[in-house]
């Protein structure tokens, strides 16, 4: 589809995998485009319910996309792995993946008739739910040279997949960062000086002080792992501008 901007010659808007071309010449007055012509980007706050501090991201999608394909954009967005059964309610319909029984979530943004500061559920895992809320910030006009769908903001690490919910998670995201994990990082920063003060990695010749610090790094390790992914922007735009929301959308359909 090729929509008329006006203005110089411009290529590249690109709307998941489709691309949006515009192409015309700045004295083609005839050519201006109307509202109904142009399309439009829907930008939603999503966080991530009952859970302290604050989980949320910020994204801009177009409206012809449908809710199956924002599922997708969701699960990049807050770094899940599309692993589970899911599903929306909006205006008390739910629309998700079939073995739930729910409506095809094969429906269009564009025809649910949001308003401006509409809020809608979220939930990924069925199991073990893990509520999002969804709240439309408002509408405008593509930017030129701007790949949509994209993530424009957020913070907070997504919990692990299959960590046991909200409170569960929250139980053992403080628990690796309680006093366990300070009791490794101060002997890790004990290995540290012994290495400065010697200017050698000579301890390591001993296999008891290798199986050490090997035991040491992965306690550190998997407690990291469990304070969840960490959120970074510059990868999920990355992610979603090489389409991985299309595949993710298709897991658990």
């Amino acid at each position: 589809m090729r929509y008329r901007l006006g203005g110089h010659s411009r290529r590249g808007q690109q709307f998941g995998n489709r691309h949006v071309d515009a192409d015309v010449p700045s004295s083609a007055t005839n050519n201006v485009p109307t509202p109904d012509e142009q399309p439009t980007i829907l930008q939603f706050r999503i966080w991530l319910k009952e859970v302290s501090p604050m989980i949320w991201r910020r994204v801009q999608v177009p409206s012809t996309m449908t809710l199956r394909e924002f599922h997708g954009v969701l699960q990049v967005a807050m770094g899940w792995e599309g692993i589970h059964l899911y599903q929306f309610i909006v205006h008390t319909v739910r629309y998700g993946s079939w073995e739930t029984a729910a409506t095809s979530a094969d429906v269009g943004l564009d025809a649910l008739k949001l308003r401006n500061g509409s809020r809608f559920v979220y939930e990924y895992d069925l199991n073990i739910p893990w509520e999002h809320e969804a709240r439309l910030e408002g509408r405008r006009p593509p930017k030129s040279g701007t790949h949509y769908p994209c993530c424009i903001g957020g913070d907070g690490n997504c919990p692990p997949e299959d960590s046991g919910g909200p409170d569960v998670w929250m139980r053992q995201r403080d628990t690796a960062l309680g006093l366990k994990q300070d009791e490794d990082l101060a002997t890790a920063l004990k290995f540290m000086a012994e290495i400065n003060d010697a200017k050698s990695l000579a301890i390591f010749d001993d296999p008891n002080r290798r199986e050490e610090l090997r035991e040491l790094l992965d306690r550190i390790k998997e407690r990291t792992a469990l304070t969840g992914k960490p959120f970074e922007r510059r990868e999920v735009k990355k992610r979603l501008r090489q389409d991985e929301h299309l595949t993710l959308m298709h897991r658990q359909i």
